[in-house]
Protein backbone atom coordinates (compact mmCIF):
# COMPACT_ATOMS: atom_id res chain seq x y z
CA UNK A 1 0.00 0.00 0.00
CA UNK A 2 1.30 3.44 -0.88
CA UNK A 3 1.85 6.26 1.56
CA UNK A 4 -1.35 7.97 2.65
CA UNK A 5 -1.92 11.60 1.78
CA UNK A 6 -2.38 14.05 4.67
CA UNK A 7 -6.07 14.45 3.84
CA UNK A 8 -6.55 10.66 3.97
CA UNK A 9 -4.87 10.51 7.37
CA UNK A 10 -7.06 13.39 8.57
CA UNK A 11 -10.22 11.57 7.43
CA UNK A 12 -9.09 8.33 9.11
CA UNK A 13 -8.53 10.28 12.34
CA UNK A 14 -11.97 11.90 12.15
CA UNK A 15 -13.60 8.52 11.66
CA UNK A 16 -11.66 7.02 14.59
CA UNK A 17 -12.63 9.94 16.84
CA UNK A 18 -16.29 9.66 15.78
CA UNK A 19 -16.36 5.93 16.51
CA UNK A 20 -14.85 6.54 19.94
CA UNK A 21 -17.23 9.43 20.65
CA UNK A 22 -20.30 7.35 19.79
CA UNK A 23 -19.02 4.26 21.59
CA UNK A 24 -18.45 6.27 24.78
CA UNK A 25 -22.01 7.59 24.57
CA UNK A 26 -23.27 4.01 24.24
CA UNK A 27 -20.93 2.58 26.90
CA UNK A 28 -17.84 4.26 28.37
CA UNK A 29 -16.30 0.84 29.02
CA UNK A 30 -14.62 -0.34 25.81
CA UNK A 31 -14.31 -3.97 26.95
CA UNK A 32 -17.97 -4.19 27.94
CA UNK A 33 -19.11 -2.51 24.69
CA UNK A 34 -17.07 -5.03 22.68
CA UNK A 35 -18.43 -7.99 24.65
CA UNK A 36 -22.02 -6.77 24.34
CA UNK A 37 -21.60 -6.49 20.57
CA UNK A 38 -19.80 -9.80 20.03
CA UNK A 39 -16.62 -8.01 19.03
CA UNK A 40 -12.98 -8.43 20.02
CA UNK A 41 -11.86 -5.54 22.22
CA UNK A 42 -8.65 -5.30 20.15
CA UNK A 43 -10.72 -4.83 16.99
CA UNK A 44 -12.68 -2.01 18.60
CA UNK A 45 -9.43 -0.50 19.87
CA UNK A 46 -8.05 -0.53 16.31
CA UNK A 47 -11.20 1.18 14.99
CA UNK A 48 -10.74 3.93 17.59
CA UNK A 49 -7.00 4.29 17.03
CA UNK A 50 -5.63 7.31 15.21
CA UNK A 51 -2.30 5.48 14.91
CA UNK A 52 -3.72 2.80 12.61
CA UNK A 53 -3.13 4.05 9.06
CA UNK A 54 -5.29 1.30 7.55
CA UNK A 55 -8.45 3.08 8.63
CA UNK A 56 -11.79 1.29 8.55
CA UNK A 57 -13.98 0.33 5.62
CA UNK A 58 -17.44 1.69 4.97
CA UNK A 59 -18.70 -1.81 5.82
CA UNK A 60 -17.07 -1.56 9.25
CA UNK A 61 -18.57 1.88 9.81
CA UNK A 62 -21.97 0.53 8.81
CA UNK A 63 -21.59 -2.40 11.22
CA UNK A 64 -20.61 -0.01 14.01
CA UNK A 65 -23.61 2.20 13.22
CA UNK A 66 -25.92 -0.77 13.70
CA UNK A 67 -24.25 -1.40 17.09
CA UNK A 68 -25.08 2.12 18.28
CA UNK A 69 -28.42 2.33 16.45
CA UNK A 70 -27.69 5.18 14.08
CA UNK A 71 -27.59 5.52 10.30
CA UNK A 72 -24.51 6.14 8.20
CA UNK A 73 -25.95 9.56 7.47
CA UNK A 74 -26.07 10.31 11.21
CA UNK A 75 -22.50 9.03 11.62
CA UNK A 76 -21.19 11.47 9.02
CA UNK A 77 -23.50 14.33 10.07
CA UNK A 78 -21.01 15.28 12.78
CA UNK A 79 -19.47 18.75 12.51
CA UNK A 80 -16.04 17.11 12.26
CA UNK A 81 -16.95 15.92 8.74
CA UNK A 82 -18.05 19.31 7.43
CA UNK A 83 -16.01 20.55 4.47
CA UNK A 84 -14.83 17.05 3.54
Amino acid sequence: MGKLKPEDIALNNKIAHRIKELRIKADPNQKRFAENNDLERQTLNRWESVNDNRGVSIHTISKFCRMVNISLKEFFASDSFKNQ
